[in-house]
């Protein structure tokens, strides 16, 4: 046999290399073509034709890198492309010049390391000095181009406020409150628009429940268990009344679609009464808005509660290879590997979620899934 393997290898690499245009890749599936006979033809026998076995093999192997690669690509430019509307430099310099976020929490914010968040920074920067961009209040037909910025800000702002990306405090209500509040003035000063109102209403259907979201200790408290009879049903009614008014616009878009999966969780009365089928069709609505994976993840969550956590686990570690470094992607590993009885591996995914996770709150609430 390894006389066949040493005069086969030399004219499969070169074999592929003319069909592939890659030594490496060519050399990496020539091996693994080497590795699958070194298993098989002991049990199996060598072929009538060995050279034809390892070829189509190896073949078979560079098909299944390529595709593997080219999804990666994809995925890493889908993560690129649809973390949130508008335009990303400069949604993230008004956050830090305006907002006064630092650069690690726009960097969370965006799902990205902070090295390239800086990188991105500096990037825009230089763009404006070079462009002599200037520094003004926009008027005119300038307004509503930069509407979808400005919105981007503010639900930035907001899901910082909401639930803190740093190790400082679980929930920062005043930035919350602050975000809501120029939500409503964006509002008086742009009627009639849609999205604004989309946004004020996710905002205010979120902090209706607010004071149900962490116990005494200072735990976060998930919505499952959280203490209905806490939210505050005025804020509901008016948070679905913006809705309602956004929706005879008919202008539909991804914070109204939000606003309504928001809406459809501040109407249950108890969770068994949460409508989970139309809280996924409502994902899938905003899927074909904008192919977030973070949305995908929200969904796959949605989705355990009507084809259960088999089916949720598949969606979600499809996601793994966009969302590695996202905490939430472990966490919701972890409560689905649970419910499937694989102890271990949810241990690991949590263990993994912890790491990554730095909000005080959410953090504790890791380390006692973890010690029971």
């Amino acid at each position: 046999m390894a006389a066949v393997f040493r005069e086969e290898a030399g004219r499969l690499t070169g074999a592929l290399v003319r069909v592939l245009g890659n030594f490496d890749l060519a050399e990496e599936v020539v091996q693994d073509s080497l590795v699958a006979a070194l298993v098989k033809w002991p049990e199996q026998g060598i072929p009538d034709n060995p050279g034809a076995w390892l070829m189509t093999t190896a073949r078979r192997r560079a098909i299944d890198l390529i595709r593997r690669d080219r999804r990666y690509s994809e995925k890493l430019a889908l993560l690129e492309r649809s973390q949130l509307p508008g335009d990303a430099p400069e949604v993230a310099l008004t956050l830090r010049a305006v907002a006064g976020f630092t650069t690690p929490e726009i960097a969370a914010a965006f799902l990205v390391s902070e090295a390239t968040m800086a990188q991105r920074i500096v990037r825009a920067k230089r763009k404006i000095v070079v462009a002599h961009i200037p520094y003004r209040v926009p008027q005119g037909e300038d307004v509503a181009e930069r509407l979808d910025a400005v919105l981007a800000v503010l639900y930035l702002m907001f899901n910082e406020g909401y639930l803190s990306r740093g190790a400082s405090a679980g929930m920062r209500r005043d930035l919350a409150e602050d975000a809501l509040w120029l939500g409503r003035l964006l509002d008086r000063l742009m009627p009639g628009q849609p999205e604004v109102l989309g946004l004020v209403a996710l905002m205010q259907l979120n902090l209706a429940r607010s004071a149900a979201r962490f116990n005494e200790a200072g735990e976060i408290v998930l919505l499952a268990d959280q203490d209905r009879s806490l939210w505050d049903r005025d804020s509901i009614k008016e948070g679905t009344r913006v809705l309602e008014r956004a929706a005879v616009l008919h202008g539909p878009g991804p914070y109204q679609l939000q606003a309504a999966i928001a809406a459809v969780h501040a109407e249950a009365r108890t969770w068994g009464d949460t409508d989970w089928s139309q809280i996924v069709l409502l994902y899938d609505a905003l899927l074909r808005l904008s192919e977030s994976p973070v949305v995908r993840l929200n969904r796959a969550v949605a989705l355990s509660h009507l084809a259960g956590p088999e089916a949720a686990l598949g969606e979600v570690n499809d996601l793994a290879m966009t969302l590695g470094e996202y905490h939430l992607l472990h966490s919701t590993r972890a409560e689905l590997l649970d419910q499937l009885g694989e102890k271990e591996q949810a241990r690991q995914a949590r263990l993994r979620a912890l790491e990554l996770c730095q909000n005080p709150a959410e953090r504790a609430l890791l380390e006692r899934r973890l010690g029971g």
